[in-house]
């Protein structure tokens, strides 16, 4: 539960005053964060749709399962536009790597069904049963 819209500072070496920063405060790697940081094993991502898809422009295919691998090769190949599903697959990915166990990705109100195994996308380091 981190949003954007923070003011990002550094503190001036010098003077030891802080000083604003030209930077963008993403809220889907400040979660992942967050979540890494408090050891959590499952991070949850809430978005507009009901959960990841490929081709989400021309012919959309939801996605109910991706590995960090798969997610970061249909990265690579544009699947996922920036200031869209992007940066939700690199802060998944990033949490993945740094020992989080699954990340789901789903629209608020299927946050219990995702939870359940029955809407959204599930990510996972490695292909699960």
């Amino acid at each position: 539960a981190c949003g954007g819209g923070g003011i990002p500072v550094e503190r001036d070496a010098e003077q030891g005053h802080l000083q604003g920063l030209e930077a963008v405060i993403d809220k889907d790697r400040t979660s992942a964060l967050l979540a890494n940081g408090l050891g959590a094993e499952r991070l949850v991502i809430t978005t507009g749709v009901d959960a990841v898809y490929l081709d989400f422009r021309t012919a959309p295919k939801r996605v109910a399962r991706l590995t960090a691998a798969e997610a970061a090769a249909h990265l690579a190949a544009g699947q996922f536009p920036a200031g869209s599903m992007g940066p939700k697959i690199e802060a998944a990915l990033w949490f993945l790597e740094r020992g989080g166990r699954e990340v789901i990705i789903c629209h608020p109100d299927d946050l219990l069904a995702a939870c359940e195994g029955r809407a959204g996308t599930l990510l996972t380091k490695e292909a699960t049963p």
